[in-house]
């Protein structure tokens, strides 16, 4: 028998969410699959150039009234927002896990997340809304004020959707703007599924347009919307950020990661080998912040490698709705492309210490073993985001070379470094090029910390007080209380003429 999650999918299967209703595309359809059974599971619509311009229209009537409420007003909607997404949790879970396949703890984590931000971002924005500054003129009022930029594109991927929208969406409506998101052809149901939490928003305000790569282009260059937040590929965020550089729109981009894990000999091993673990494998190494390289000092290479290969080798692998650690990854082209990589690796003369296979006990369903490799730095896998279940180790001799090792990459989004020293760890801190960096405790989060990275990794920032800045822009407003001459007016004192 179906559960309440299935009919629900096959409910909002085909459709939109557009002007505060679900409605039917009037598009073509293309299926959703379930990556632990390969089995259609819905469909989703790929929206018209029509439905684009209708969802523009009414976030843009939806954003000025929304704007025109007061910070007391909008702060308590969002509150309500947090409230339902936590009510909505297990459900939109169910229907994530069913669609890109992660286990149903990390599913269910995510809705949570996102209120937990909703939260955060509601009080943020109602705390100031500029500021004054002493006056240039005698008698005057100077001042910045804070105004939304109007209406939000969010593209998010497969991997996270719901906390990455989350993230967007809470600080773009703290910041007074609407917000149209468009999905991961992967994980549509699961956003359409999400907009139940703001259905006591102005119609309009928050809506869901589905499709392929040309409906966020055509969200991105359409001439009424005025801020975009894309998560994907570094070639995708390119040409995002060229689409809106035309119109001169502000861009949020995370375009991709390749984070370096530093293992020090001070380090506890047995601890390590757990985090490891978790900074590779979870949601099957489908995570930006992924650890994708590990470079371990020779003290302890030996030691950490057996550790690690046996936690890799523990992990469950099965459906995300059965008690796992581990799910598939998220398509069949996602598997192709993954093996692609790690076979390169090998090609390369990579040893393999545990995994590199397709597990035998899930013939079907794109699962793939975690997989723990020894190779040195020069190889490809070190120098691209391979966004799967591999771990790459290699030796390094010293913390300089380490250090060395983990700048040498054209992206800069986190990097970890496990050590007891705390000189190694503040070198770590202030040398490595990347725009977040975990001591001791990988792939966490905080919502008021700025999260973000750089070289091309991308550009702007979520959560914390940047990622609200990132949705407002600031007006210089100067108020003289009466009308009066100013002396810098014509006629200028011939005194002040070009003396000859």
């Amino acid at each position: 028998m179906a559960t309440f999650v299935e009919n629900r999918m096959t409910e909002l299967s085909g459709r939109l969410y557009i002007g505060g209703e679900y409605i039917f595309g009037k598009g073509s359809q293309s299926p959703v699959f379930d990556p632990a059974t390969e089995e259609v599971v819905g469909q989703f619509a790929l929206a018209t150039s029509d439905e684009v311009d209708t969802a523009v229209a009414a976030a843009r009537a939806a954003q000025r009234e929304w704007w025109r409420r007061s910070a007391l007003a909008r702060a308590e909607a969002l509150h309500r927002v947090a409230d339902r997404l936590n009510e909505l949790a297990p459900f939109v879970g169910e229907c994530l896990t069913r669609e890109m396949g992660k286990p149903f703890r990390e599913s269910n984590w995510e809705a949570g997340a996102s209120a937990s931000s909703f939260r955060y971002c509601a009080e943020l924005a109602r705390h100031e809304q500029g500021r004054l500054a002493g006056s240039a003129i005698a008698g005057q009022m100077h001042m910045t004020l804070k105004e939304p930029l109007g209406v939000i594109v969010s593209i998010v991927p497969f991997n996270f959707p719901v906390l990455l929208f989350g993230w967007q969406a809470a600080a773009s409506l703290a910041a007074g703007n609407a917000i149209i998101v468009k999905p991961s052809d992967l994980t549509p149901l699961t956003l359409l599924m999400v907009m139940e939490a703001f259905d006591h928003l102005p119609p309009g305000l928050v809506q869901v347009v589905t499709g392929t790569a040309e409906v966020g282009q055509a969200l991105v260059a359409h001439e009424h919307t005025h801020g975009i937040a894309f998560t994907g590929s570094v070639p995708a965020a390119q040409a995002v950020a060229r689409t809106a550089a035309e119109r001169f729109k502000p861009v949020l981009i995370e375009a991709s990661g390749n984070d370096p894990f530093i293992v020090m000999p001070s380090a506890p091993i047995d601890v390590v080998a757990r985090g490891a673990a978790f900074a590779s494998f979870l949601n099957c190494g489908q995570v930006c912040t992924s650890a994708e390289r590990f470079y371990v000092h020779t003290e302890v290479y030996d030691d950490f490698i057996a550790a690690f290969a046996e936690q890799a080798r523990s992990l469950r692998i099965g459906s995300g709705l059965d008690n796992v650690d581990m799910g598939p990854l998220a398509s069949s082209r996602e598997r192709d492309r993954f093996e692609r990589v790690l076979h390169r690796a090998i090609e390369q003369g990579a040893t393999v210490v545990a995994g590199a296979r397709r597990p035998t006990r899930h013939p079907r369903g794109w699962f793939y073993e975690p997989t723990v490799i020894e190779v040195q730095h020069s190889f490809d896998i070190m120098h691209a985001e391979s966004f799967g279940p591999v771990a790459p180790v290699c030796r390094v001799d010293s913390l300089d070379q380490a250090i060395e090792f983990a700048n040498d990459s054209n992206v800069g989004l986190g990097a970890n470094i496990y050590t007891a020293d705390l000189h190694e760890a503040l070198r770590a801190v202030h040398e490595i090029e990347s725009g977040i960096v975990w001591v001791n405790t990988p792939l966490n989060d905080n919502d008021a910390v700025p999260f973000g990275g750089r070289k091309l990794t991308g550009s702007g920032r979520e959560l914390g007080v940047e990622g609200l800045e990132q949705f407002r822009r600031s007006k210089m407003v100067m108020i003289s209380p009466t009308a009066e001459a100013d002396p810098e007016w014509f006629p200028y004192p011939d005194e002040d003429a070009y003396p000859g």
